[in-house]
């Protein structure tokens, strides 16, 4: 891997924080301090946590990096939750994103368990 550019999870989790601010457009403005700014900085979270986990030179750190991007993901669930039930967002678009947060999740859960399953063949 020569930087967090070249993983195809970082990639998606920029295609997630376009969604999100896309989506997040078209709330209403006195959201712009609540839900909204939640919404974005949780999206930008994922892929930015990514980027320094692999910045840090060290698979012990990567991991530790991946798994805030995973806790991220899940606020940035429960906040879409949120704001259907408010009628901030049409559900089309909540399905668009959880599926998109739940790829993210898969992806990046894989990606610890290849780490790990690295270092364990490292130890040996």
């Amino acid at each position: 891997m020569k930087t967090h550019k070249d993983l195809i999870v970082w990639k998606k989790g920029i295609d997630l924080v376009k969604s999100a601010y896309e989506c997040t457009s078209r709330f209403p403005q006195s959201e712009q301090f609540g839900l909204t700014s939640q919404i974005r900085r949780c999206a930008v979270s994922i892929p930015s946590n990514i980027a320094e986990g692999c910045g840090r030179n060290s698979d012990k750190e990567l991991i530790h990096f991946l798994y805030i991007a995973l806790g991220s993901a899940s606020e940035l669930e429960t906040q879409i939750i949120i704001s259907v039930e408010l009628g901030f967002m049409p559900q089309e678009q909540s399905d668009n994103i959880h599926q998109q947060v739940n790829e993210m999740v898969r992806m990046i859960s894989s990606l610890i368990k290849s780490i790990k399953t690295r270092n364990a063949d490292l130890i040996h």
